[in-house]
């Protein structure tokens, strides 16, 4: 039987998702495996191992597996989990309206992000929008693990998305 997966090391690689790497779990043992777009680039083109550092030989090693087994699923990346729809949520379920409506105006056009963090902290609700997005990312964690792949059930919280 395989081993269960901890939603938490989910939950937690998602929090993590980024454009310079990709996150895959061996259905095997459980692991998430983090692998750079570098270090996916030189196994796909087979390039020789021993011109990379030692410390980077074992992931190369590790995305030629990947790519070669079935034993390994990508995790949903940045763009399956949509930080900005998530912010957007954030913003119009703020029990106080004017606090919504000026992280709404922070969150149009470019470097929305930047502003978003930085209106986030000057209103005080950081520890509000951080528990929100948790909950957001436990929710994707969840329907992925439920696509086919075993999890331990102790480690499902409840999740309620309570207005703030």
């Amino acid at each position: 039987m395989p081993p269960r997966v901890k939603l938490d090391d989910v939950i937690e690689a998602l929090d993590s998702a980024s454009d310079e790497h990709a996150q895959y779990l061996d259905k095997r043992t459980g692991e998430i495996l983090l692998i750079t777009n570098e270090e996916m680039e030189a196994a796909e083109e087979d390039e020789l191992i021993s011109e990379y550092p030692d410390w980077q030989r074992e992931s190369i090693l590790k995305a030629r597996e990947i790519l070669k087994s079935k034993d390994f699923v990508a995790l949903p990346d940045q763009f399956d989990i949509h930080e900005y729809e998530i912010m957007e949520d954030f913003c119009l379920r703020c029990q106080d309206r004017n606090v919504g409506e000026t992280l709404l105006r922070s969150i149009k056009g470019s470097g929305a992000f930047g502003r978003f963090k930085n209106a986030i902290n000057s209103m005080g609700v950081e520890k509000d929008w951080y528990q929100f997005r948790r909950t957001k990312l436990e929710k994707l964690a969840i329907q992925w693990l439920e696509e086919g792949l075993a999890y331990a059930d102790g480690d499902v919280p409840e999740i309620s998305e309570t207005s703030m």
